[in-house]
């Protein structure tokens, strides 16, 4: 198992990450969703012990990460949301002092990556486009043999046609199957396109980790009339009333309290917006 992440937890004054827990083999996009404030961005910086954690266990590649830090951050690239850090400075003079760190660091694979993304070292990072700084983040992440990219919403802020040109640089790079992904993310039409595992954190907890086609299998969207939601949102985990009745979310385990209704499959937003839409009808 290339990530294992157990029982962990950080305590806030009001807030918990509890005991969060999930696995990541080579070769796979796990997408990581939840609202924002439900502990994703905690996760991932107590995972990298760039905050303290209260509890919990990381293996990376079958080692203790936190016994192991310095060799396990070799093979481990970070893109935490746009890169923005040294604005006046040119590329090269980053790329000079980041390689420093890594004694696996390849110049032939930067400057293949160079070409790929089309990335001037010349230019000042203030020059370039949301995009292009991601893609030179991930450049950089990439030229130190990583085994592992951890990425916290990368696709903030760019455009439908930069997005969509990320996923598939996403998707090319697990496909030797020696590499993983695990990609935070609000916009979860994306991971529709490239996750092949998701880890809902919902209020500091995983709500659900599984492969997606699973997790989207386990839930149906039922509609109704105003008097089946009466009788049956005990049974809904969130709904929404509307002029015809209601829509709402429900497991598949659930279904034959529904019988007669519509029923339709429920994709990874639907799911999102109702789960987070059960803690109001409580």
């Amino acid at each position: 198992m290339l990530l294992e992440v157990n029982g962990l937890t950080k305590y806030y004054r009001e807030f918990k990450l509890d005991n969060v827990a999930f696995s990541l083999d080579e070769g796979y996009i796990m997408g990581f969703i939840g609202r924002n404030g439900a502990g994703k961005s905690t996760t991932i910086k107590s995972m990298l012990n760039l905050v303290h954690r209260d509890g919990g266990s990381v293996y990376f590649e079958g080692k203790d990460f936190f016994q192991n830090e310095t060799e396990s951050k070799a093979h481990i690239g970070v893109v935490l949301g746009e890169f923005n850090c040294y604005n006046q400075s040119k590329l090269k003079d980053i790329t000079a002092v980041t390689k420093r760190f890594y004694p696996e660091w390849d110049d032939n694979v930067y400057k293949s990556y160079l070409e790929k993304f089309s990335l001037d070292e010349s230019k000042k990072v203030k020059e370039l486009s949301a995009g292009m700084k991601v893609k030179y983040a991930l450049t950089l992440a990439l030229s130190h043999n990583a085994k592992l990219l951890i990425l916290d919403e990368p696709t903030s802020g760019l455009d439908p046609v930069s997005r969509d040109d990320l996923l598939d640089v996403f998707r090319s790079i697990i496909e030797d199957g020696t590499r993983s992904i695990l990609f935070s993310t609000h916009i979860i039409s994306d991971l529709e396109k490239c996750a092949d595992y998701i880890t809902y954190i919902k209020n500091g907890k995983v709500y659900i980790s599984q492969d997606v086609e699973s997790f989207k299998d386990g839930f149906r969207l039922v509609s109704g009339e105003a008097e089946d939601l009466i009788k049956l949102k005990d049974h809904l985990i969130g709904y929404k009333e509307h002029a015809f009745g209601f829509t709402g979310l429900v497991k598949k385990e659930d279904l034959d309290f529904f019988e007669g209704l519509k029923q339709a499959p429920a994709d990874l937003e639907s799911i999102m917006i109702y789960v987070e839409q059960e803690e109001k009808h409580e």
